[in-house]
């Protein structure tokens, strides 16, 4: 037999009565569900957000273009929501939501360009959810920033990308800019390069192959692990959005070469070699800062699980700590 659940707070998600755990709720004169949360982007890091949020009983949405990819979302008590960022006509169906996550990520699958996919995917869903939402949290990245010699940068730094996935990243950004589009309440986190568990496959076996990598190897990474960079949205969910921006990176900027060492000793790999003329799959240039955290431990009041690749790098690849 379904339970009634009691009105209880959770964060700043409150919960009506509710038949059974999973379902949504629904307001007065609506004709479709109302959730707590709905995430555009329910993948690698959008999936880990929504997993927390459904073990503390909130409700949860997400859209997904794919009817496998909706059946293995129901399975693990997350709605599933078939439509298209860019058929705005398949928006149509979208239930409202207390919040939204974005955290749309590019499918290299996909017949659209990425800059069409990340602005005119945004602009479609935001138009999409005017009125229906009351905030959103949008996963940015730290591309924005073109510094590119060493320096130390944080939110108050220049945003000038010298990259392509940079400058279309500030262009998605700046659609919160516009009244005409922008929620009532926002917050962008750009995030530092995301590791964490089936994310090191590909560069594992190229290290065990001896296969040289790409770029500088004294420029620096800057890296977030997933678990943390999803307690970071499950914060900024929380709070109220308050138009504000914050860099998401660990505490310990390392430079290539030290990484890939690490790396290779975890995996018992060959010493990795470097050839900088191979490009990375990021490009070699904007990518040699130093991102500081300091205002989003400090503001969302965070502990990194993995504050460097010291405890990350093992907790990735399935290892306890040395």
């Amino acid at each position: 037999m379904a339970t009634i659940r009691r009105m209880q707070p959770i964060g700043s998600f409150w919960l009506p009565p509710v038949v059974g755990r999973d379902e949504p709720h629904y307001s007065a004169g609506m004709a479709t569900p109302q959730f707590d949360l709905l995430v555009f982007g329910c993948g690698y890091l959008g999936e880990a957000v929504a997993a927390r949020l459904v073990a503390r009983g909130v409700s949860v949405a997400a859209v997904t273009r794919s009817e496998s990819r909706a059946r293995v979302l129901a399975e693990r008590g997350i709605h599933p929501i078939v439509a298209d960022l860019m058929q705005p006509e398949t928006l149509e169906s979208v239930p409202a939501a207390k919040a939204v996550l974005y955290s749309v990520g590019y499918d290299r699958s996909s017949c659209h360009s990425k800059r069409d996919l990340y602005v005119e995917g945004l602009r479609n869903s935001l138009r999409a959810m005017t009125g229906r939402a009351q905030k959103w949290v949008y996963v940015s990245s730290t591309s924005v920033y073109g510094q590119d010699d060493g320096s130390w940068i944080d939110e108050t730094s220049p945003t000038e990308p010298i990259t392509e996935g940079g400058e279309i990243c500030l262009s998605a950004e700046q659609q919160f800019a516009d009244p005409t589009l922008a929620p009532e309440a926002w917050t962008i986190l750009r995030l530092a390069g995301l590791y964490g568990p089936d994310r090191l496959v590909a560069r594992v076996e190229q290290l065990k192959a001896g296969q040289p990598v790409g770029g500088n190897p004294d420029a620096w990474l800057n890296l977030i692990h997933r678990d943390d960079a999803a307690a970071a949205c499950e914060v900024a969910l929380d709070r109220p959005g308050a138009g504000a921006t914050y860099l998401v990176s660990d505490d310990r900027p390392i430079t290539r070469r030290d990484y890939y060492s690490q790396l290779a000793r975890w995996v018992e790999a060959p010493e990795p070699t470097f050839s900088e003329g191979v490009p990375t799959r990021r490009g070699t240039s904007g990518w040699n800062k130093r991102c500081l955290n300091w205002l989003v431990k400090a503001e969302f009041g965070l502990l990194w699980q993995y504050p460097t690749i010291d405890e990350g790098l093992p907790a990735a690849l399935g290892h306890g700590t040395r």
